[in-house]
């Protein structure tokens, strides 16, 4: 079986803990990755490729010291190796400039505010993953128990 990941980015460790407590249903299947800045995620998207994983869905918040989430999802999408990540930005205080830009050149699938409706985050992120599985080819059978059906059913018509 594949090693799939989920990345959540945020320099809040109260925020992520509630991002990884929201998307635990998924846990049993993939790995759910936490890191505390750009620069920590950046790390890590080198680590999981040089191990030969994947990264699903990538979910950041804007306000971070340091570098912004658009400009994490601007990097993510010029590389090549992750051009099929699902990404998410997740975050209360971005302005309508910093959506714009990260639905440009970041190539944003979706945009949360905080804060979030658990079981909405759990539904969106299931609907992407599902879609990343379908488009990177990986057997989705071992994975049917957290995959969106309704997007998997139209992705095999």
């Amino acid at each position: 079986m594949e090693t799939i990941n989920i990345i959540c980015v945020d320099d809040q460790p109260e925020v992520l803990d509630s991002v990884l407590r929201d998307l635990r249903p998924l846990s049993p299947l993939v790995r759910l990755e936490e890191a505390g800045g750009t620069e920590d995620c950046l790390r890590l998207l080198e680590q999981i490729d040089e191990e030969g994983g994947h990264v699903a869905v990538l979910i950041t918040d804007q306000v971070m010291p340091g570098n912004t989430g658009t400009d994490l999802l601007a990097k993510v999408a010029s590389d090549h190796r992750f051009s099929r990540t699902r990404k998410v930005l997740l975050t209360g205080q971005a302005t309508h400039a910093d959506t714009i830009n990260a639905i440009n050149e970041g190539r944003l699938d979706n945009y949360v505010e905080k804060p979030w409706e658990p079981e909405k985050l759990l539904g969106m992120v299931k609907r992407l993953l599902t879609l990343y599985i379908m488009e990177a080819g990986i057997d989705y059978k071992p994975y049917m128990s957290i995959l969106d059906n309704a997007t998997l059913f139209s992705k095999l018509r």
